[in-house]
């Protein structure tokens, strides 16, 4: 069946984004919708045949599959585009669909159409509130459009706004936690935080298989604990260095906005396999300012989606020399702070869930795939190791890319609706399984100090040591704890009454 719209612009123009259409439509015999995973195909009776020509089926596009900044924007750099767009205008002056293409063209080329619009009907929005996340509005009077693009043309994430977005724009982040006070007291949460925020640390370098480095884990935890939410704009290039060296101490090699590529791989026979590519180092500081843009122009709006394009677009982006990782990951915790979603001094162990098992770490890989492995499969062969160079940060390096300027669109415009739903998952995961254990825990524990002191002195320092062995050892006392305190020996009957009170507390952890 032949195909309409972006697919077919696709293919009479010979352009081709790296990241997917969401939406695939079709001439066939009858209206018939499909699912397969994230893309919808569409199919339409012979009478939704567009015009055979640029305009026709970018209309039809914009009305029916929604906004592709990025294929918009290669679309529009055809040398023919410019003159197609003016005479597309002039015929029809005030078609709202004319009008907006004509206004994304000038907001993603920065050059004037030449044409001079005449009086406009009534404004229509750029992006379609029911289906994107946009930002506030404002007028544009040349084409008679609402521009309510989220970012900047520089660096705009898009986030539709399909059932499990709508669904993550609902989850109560405050009813989940008044759950938690209410089944366990606000005493017992508060205590939780200590361990969670370190916890959060140590699994956040987990992550990046850094775990066995006690002094960064402490560094990263205090800077969760004490700068969440604090700063103005947290990504601005400043503020950026700054949180870095509290995260990387004294002894980085460098610190600051990267002058240099980089990349993420791995090893494989010895060999480096590239995983993802980064964008110019020219870009970067314009891109995190539409990234700091969008969390402007959202203000308001779910924080968990706010959250969530702050922390992958950070990312993706990948600013800096080092540390790229654990600010992504601050970030979530500082925007839930900033937006009044999380009151302090709570910080959501989102890492811990992370790495809470291996499936969970294959679907943190996954969300991440669903953006770099699209890029890789258009631009892997652009890439080589060869010569070393010496970039303006002091960085020797022998990567070369030959598709910047042609990645750039996709870099510019990531879709992010797959990391929405992500993290609106860890973020129940987090509230309601791994916040609750840790709770859970800190209970049990305390019942099993109670039961002891029943028949037992000793301070609570001593007691979670034993209570700890206890349960190392499979709720029966060790050789070693028998060594350490003689008096379990010498009445063995207040190490069974130990052994039982601690396999009684833990018994609904077990």
């Amino acid at each position: 069946m032949p195909n309409i719209g972006y697919a077919w612009l696709s293919r009479e123009y010979q352009v081709t984004p790296a990241q997917p259409f969401p939406v695939t439509s079709e001439i066939g015999g009858r209206r018939l919708t499909t699912q397969v995973a994230d893309v919808r195909r569409e199919i339409y009776p012979e009478s939704y045949r567009p015009q055979s020509d640029l305009s026709g089926h970018l209309a039809f596009a914009l009305r029916y599959e929604g906004v592709h900044l990025e294929f918009l924007a290669r679309l529009f750099a055809q040398d023919q585009a410019k003159e197609m767009l003016e005479k597309w205008i002039a015929r029809e002056p005030t078609g709202i669909f004319a009008r907006r293409a004509c206004f994304f063209y000038e907001w993603l080329m920065t050059d004037e159409l030449s044409v001079t619009p005449v009086k406009r009907g009534n404004y229509v929005d750029a992006l379609n509130p029911e289906d994107y996340v946009v930002g506030t509005a404002v007028n544009n009077p040349r084409w008679g459009v609402r521009d309510n693009l989220p970012g900047s043309n520089a660096y705009c994430p898009v986030i539709r706004r399909n059932a499990e977005v709508k669904a993550a724009e609902r989850y109560d982040i405050a009813g989940k936690l008044g759950e938690l006070e209410s089944d366990f007291g606000i005493d017992l949460i508060m205590r939780s935080i200590v361990w969670l925020t370190v916890k959060e640390s140590r699994a956040s370098f987990l992550i990046e298989h850094e775990q066995d480095q006690e002094d960064r884990i402490r560094r990263f935890a205090n800077v969760m604990e004490t700068e969440c939410g604090k700063h103005d704009d947290p990504l601005h290039p400043d503020t950026l260095e700054a949180l870095q060296r509290e995260i990387l101490g004294k002894a980085a090699l460098r610190y600051g906005i990267r002058r240099s590529p980089v990349y993420v791989g791995h090893t494989a026979r010895y060999q480096p396999v590239v995983d993802y590519i980064a964008p110019h180092w020219d870009h970067t500081c314009s891109m995190l300012a539409g990234l700091s843009r969008f969390l402007q122009n959202t203000q308001g709006q779910s924080s968990i989606l706010r959250a969530a394009a702050a922390s992958f677009g950070f990312v993706y982006v990948h600013p800096m020399a080092d540390g790229n990782g654990r600010i992504s990951r601050f970030l979530i915790n500082d925007v839930l702070r900033r937006d009044g979603a999380l009151p302090p001094p709570i910080i959501l162990p989102v890492s811990a869930t992370i790495t809470h098992s291996p499936q969970n770490k294959a679907a943190y890989d996954r969300v991440l795939e669903s953006f770099s492995r699209p890029l890789m499969q258009q631009y892997g062969a652009q890439y080589r190791f060869g010569e070393t160079v010496v970039a303006d940060d002091g960085v020797h390096y022998n990567f070369h890319f030959a598709g910047y300027d042609d990645a750039l669109p996709t870099w510019r415009y990531p879709d992010l609706t797959a990391h929405a739903i992500y993290l609106a998952q860890v973020i129940d995961d987090t509230l309601t399984q791994e916040m609750r254990l840790e709770a859970q825990f800190l209970l049990a524990n305390d019942n099993a100090r109670k039961s002891i002191k029943q028949f037992l002195e000793a301070p609570d320092n001593e007691l979670d040591q034993i209570i700890r062995a206890v349960r190392q050892n499979g709720y029966a006392l060790s050789n070693k704890l028998l060594k350490r305190y003689p008096l379990l020996t010498e009445k063995p009957e207040l190490g069974e009454r130990i052994a039982r009170a601690v396999e009684e507390a833990f018994s609904e952890l077990r």
